[in-house]
């Protein structure tokens, strides 16, 4: 074609040298950070049954739950590459066949065998999972929520301040006050 020159392939593509190593790697935005992770599993100490965390990631707080006990401990992620980095890092604990992580949408999983449940979830997924919650939960059950609190329901504890903050729900606590302001919507 007039006009267009044959280019060699290496200088088509710019080659830029590769970054440098960070010395540890960063989380991503809402992966818990270490001093969360403390946080979110002291709100739950002391606590028994089954314990899961929606949205796991790359499986942090699973695993620390079944070191502090909690158990079973399992996790729902849907990126196929996390559940693999999970699954890693659960068989380089020693934990691999004593906590799950389950590649299903947190919207199609029956929560009502849970007691204890941690979200480290965007803001947008709080409103419509406070319903789900609501519906599927024991009275017993107690949420545990990082990085953002639920905007509807009043914290039974919470721990922490700023990025390492964590806010604690008991289920029987949240549908009282639920049902007391839907009885004065009422009025």
């Amino acid at each position: 074609m007039p006009g267009f020159r044959r280019v060699p392939l290496r200088l088509q593509v710019p080659r830029h040298p590769p970054d440098p190593p960070s010395p540890s790697p960063r989380p991503g935005p809402l992966t818990p950070l270490p001093r969360q992770v403390a946080n979110a599993l002291a709100l739950l100490r002391g606590r028994a049954g089954k314990t899961v965390d929606l949205g796991s990631g790359d499986g942090r707080l699973v695993l620390e739950a079944h070191k502090q006990g909690l158990r079973p401990a399992l996790g729902y992620e849907l990126n196929p590459w996390l559940l693999c980095l999970a699954n890693y890092r659960a068989w380089k604990a020693g934990c691999h066949g004593k906590v799950s992580f389950l590649k299903k949408d947190l919207w199609k999983v029956n929560l009502s065998d849970c007691h204890n449940v941690i979200v480290f979830l965007a803001p947008s997924v709080k409103p419509p999972l406070a319903t789900k919650l609501l519906a599927e939960l024991p009275d017993d059950a107690r949420v545990v929520a990082g990085r953002f609190p639920f905007p509807c329901w009043t914290p039974s504890s919470s721990l922490g301040q700023g990025l390492e903050q964590v806010w604690a729900y008991d289920m029987k606590e949240v549908r009282r006050e639920a049902q007391g302001s839907a009885q004065e919507s009422q009025v």
